[in-house]
């Protein structure tokens, strides 16, 4: 065998393996996305749902400020607006750090302001949360949290990919960076 036709199938091993390392990321990546398509189709009746509810079930006037209900839909409307501006950033950029980390963050604030609301006790006009409402809001969490942990595990896999070697090498080259779950 000559040198120059041991050079020329390196080389096209060399370009095969570049070729379908860089699919395979092209691919990993598409897929992440796709499935923050599908978080975000989710994600957005949680504000529908409140926002539906806030003018019917919120009388600040018979329940003045402190630790009861009012108080506690207050903190829970109050963070509606960080949810929806971050859920508005991350659709820019999913896969961006800086574009994901503040919808974790109010992810997080609207789960523990809707637990909190959740969890106080009945008073004489009832519960603070109708039950139709607790009902729709856990049929809406089980969806989310299904999509999430997808989402998750699709950044996983793109993560694990551009981190193997020589894929790495690809990785720096056309820009492919880590993502951060949500």
């Amino acid at each position: 065998m000559s040198v120059s036709l041991a050079v020329w199938l390196t080389f096209a091993l060399l370009l095969f393996w570049w070729t379908g390392a860089y699919n395979r990321l092209v691919r990993l990546r598409a897929q992440s996305l796709q499935t923050f398509v599908g978080l975000n189709d989710l994600l957005r009746p949680h504000t529908d749902l409140l926002s539906a509810h806030f003018t019917v079930l919120v009388v600040p006037v018979l329940d003045p400020p402190g630790p009861g209900s009012a108080s506690a839909w207050t903190a829970l409307e109050a963070t509606l607006e960080p949810f929806n501006r971050a859920l508005k950033l991350a659709q820019a950029q999913p896969l961006d750090h800086l574009k994901i980390q503040p919808l974790r963050d109010a992810l997080a604030a609207l789960a523990l302001a809707w637990s909190q609301l959740r969890d106080l006790p009945p008073d004489l006009a009832g519960p603070a949360l109708p039950d139709h409402l607790q009902l729709e809001w856990t049929q809406v969490a089980v969806q989310v949290e299904r999509a999430q942990a997808e989402f998750n595990r699709s950044i996983m896999n793109y993560n694990e990919a551009i981190a193997q070697f020589p894929a790495l090498l690809l990785a720096q080259v056309f820009g492919f960076k880590p993502a951060l779950p949500i």
